[in-house]
């Protein structure tokens, strides 16, 4: 299957590891390109992200797609980088990184606003919580599209409410719809097994995230045997929202210790 990819080599190389990053529900490689790839690629990393299929401009059916059809996604990418790479999975990558981990070994991985190895049960009353009409009709018509139907909804899901409209109307219109299917996954029928994870963790979460609260990012670090770090006055869009660099220096930085290569 053709999976969209986009890869920015830096100008000088300064690491052999490449890193693999990967988005989560709706989204697509281009929620990467915005400012982490750039700012990574400068930093002397190869780096690459991946739309899952269906996703952005890859090839395949979201629909009737399971979390192992993700993972398997992320296997095909990874298998053409010279070395196993560091992953960096937001919400349902995160999630999706966790299962690739199961099987799969690389020097290192973060996890940001992770989707918890529990699944998004938790999740799913916050959507209810905000909106019982918006989870009636995800419900009723077997798509995730309805969570991000409109700006507003996008909004809350995603973003600060200080991001620019002009901002938020074009990350809107990139978002996609959602796997019915893998959604039924992550409320059961397939969740992740920390136990068989060896890979070291990096787990970050958004103060102010509507969809994966503190909570649910402490209960990955405690999974993973490892702490959470958290970062004031953001939302769940870690990559997006005006505080990105941060985070980005953060990962940076824990690269570094961990002596990656």
């Amino acid at each position: 299957m053709k999976l969209e990819i986009i890869t920015r080599v830096p100008k000088e190389q300064r690491h052999k590891t490449p890193l693999l990053f990967v988005h989560g529900m709706w989204h697509g490689a281009w929620c990467w390109d915005e400012f982490f790839l750039p700012f990574f690629a400068e930093a002397g990393w190869h780096v690459t992200a991946l739309s899952l299929r269906g996703h952005a401009g890859s090839e395949g059916k979201i629909q009737g797609s399971s979390i192992m059809d993700y993972v398997r996604d992320v296997e095909q990418v990874a298998k053409t980088l010279p070395t196993p790479p560091v992953l960096i999975g937001h919400s349902m990558g995160g999630f999706t990184t966790q299962k690739y981990l199961e099987r799969n070994a690389a020097p290192a991985a973060v996890l940001l606003a992770s989707v918890p190895p529990s699944g998004v049960w938790h999740g799913t009353w916050l959507v209810f919580k905000h909106s019982p009409l918006t989870l009636l009709k995800v419900l009723t018509r077997f798509r995730l599209a309805p969570v991000v139907e409109t700006p507003e909804s996008t909004r809350w899901a995603f973003f600060s409410e200080d991001m620019p409209r002009e901002q938020l109307l074009k990350y809107h219109a990139n978002m996609n719809d959602e796997s019915f299917r893998m959604y039924l996954d992550l409320l059961g029928l397939n969740l992740a097994h920390p136990k068989k994870v060896k890979t070291p963790l990096l787990v970050l979460g958004a103060e102010n995230d509507t969809v994966i609260s503190m909570g649910d990012v402490e209960k990955t670090a405690r999974a993973h045997s490892t702490k959470a770090q958290f970062f004031p006055h953001m939302a769940h869009d870690m990559m997006l929202e005006k505080g990105w660099r941060s985070v980005a220096e953060r990962i940076l930085k824990w690269l570094g210790e961990r002596g990656v290569p």
